[in-house]
């Protein structure tokens, strides 16, 4: 570890919550002239206090240890670049429109790439008053299910959740021309482009 680039860090991450080092001293229930050696790169946190630091600073962990953070490339504003991220542990589903780390129950999400259409479930569409009404032929079991369906167009996107032993219909508002993301907890993410006009 570079315990000064961890310094300076800690540091800058500091002034920016306007804590002083008597803040994150008593947070961590440790002395205020530790926190100044830190920040003067003469020592790193003992490992014990890098989870409840990270937290009072509001960065990640990992980052934080490697004494930089990372910064995202700027949203271009192209929604139909959107990524879903699906936690294996909790099973939250989350979303980003660039690049992004994306953590869920302690651990970095990767993103859900687009499988192979063949494993894909078949859909039926009709259109009732303003909405696609859409159902899946898909089992809805505890072990195999559709957990979620996300329409996306050129400026929003909207997600319905689907739970097991659930029926596999959603509705999404008629819209200008989009597609239609899928996910099955076994098969993974499947993309309609060419169903929704």
């Amino acid at each position: 570890m570079d315990c000064v680039k961890i310094g300076k860090l800690i540091s800058r991450l500091r002034k920016e919550k306007n804590f002083t080092q008597r803040n994150i001293a008593d947070a961590l229930g440790i002395q205020s002239k530790t926190v100044s050696k830190w920040e003067c790169g003469l020592g790193c946190p003992d490992l014990s206090l890098w989870p409840e630091l990270s937290a009072i600073l509001g960065v990640d962990i990992t980052q934080m240890m490697e004494g930089e953070i990372t910064s995202n490339k700027p949203d271009i504003g192209k929604i139909d670049r959107v990524r879903f991220y699906v936690c294996s542990n909790c099973g939250n589903i989350l979303a980003s429109t660039g690049s992004a780390s994306i953590f869920c129950c302690g651990r970095k999400l990767e993103y859900v790439m687009p499988t192979d259409t063949l494993n894909a479930p078949k859909i039926t569409i009709e259109e009732i008053d303003t909405d696609y009404y859409i159902t899946f032929d898909h089992p809805m079991t505890k072990n195999h299910y559709i957990s979620f369906a996300a329409y996306v167009k050129s400026d929003k996107f909207t997600l319905n959740r689907l739970y097991p032993e659930q029926s596999p219909t959603c509705r999404f508002p008629i819209t200008s021309v989009g597609k239609l993301y899928v996910y099955c907890t076994n098969h993974g993410l499947a993309v309609y482009s060419d169903k929704l006009k």
